[in-house]
C-alpha cells in the first residue's frame, strides 16, 4: 500500500512539472481597487486547486475525528459492560471431577 502511495505522488509531481514547465507564461490577475497582480499560469492553477480542495479536506478531517470520538464513547461503554476476562458469571465448578461422581443406580423393577 505504501508503493502505490508513494507511486501516486510522483506520478502527481511529474504531471505538475510537465504542466508547469509547458505553461510557463505570465498572467495578470486583476485584485480590487484597481490593482494588477502579474504571475505565472502554473502558480494561479495550483494556489486554485489548493484553495478548492481545502474544504473537502476540512471536512474530511472533522468526519474522521467526529467518528473517532464516537468510536471512544462505544468502546469505553462496551468495556464498562463486559466483566473482566478473570470473572465469571456462571457458578463455581465442583471440586470433584465429573468422573468420579457417583450416580445412584435406579431403583429395579420386580
Amino acid at each position: 500500500m505504501q508503493f502505490l502511495r508513494t507511486a501516486f505522488w510522483v506520478a502527481l509531481v511529474i504531471v505538475i512539472m510537465v504542466f508547469s514547465v509547458t505553461n510557463w507564461t505570465s498572467v495578470s490577475i486583476n485584485l480590487w481597487g484597481g490593482n494588477q497582480l502579474i504571475t505565472k499560469l502554473p502558480i494561479v492553477v495550483i494556489v486554485a486547486f489548493l484553495a478548492g480542495s481545502l474544504p473537502f479536506w476540512a471536512l474530511h478531517k472533522a468526519t474522521r475525528w467526529r467518528l473517532r470520538r464516537k468510536l471512544d464513547t462505544a468502546e469505553r461503554a462496551l468495556a464498562a459492560a463486559v466483566p473482566p476476562v478473570g470473572m465469571t458469571t456462571s457458578p463455581p465448578a465442583f471440586d470433584t471431577p465429573p468422573s468420579e461422581i457417583l450416580i445412584a443406580p435406579s431403583p429395579r423393577e420386580p
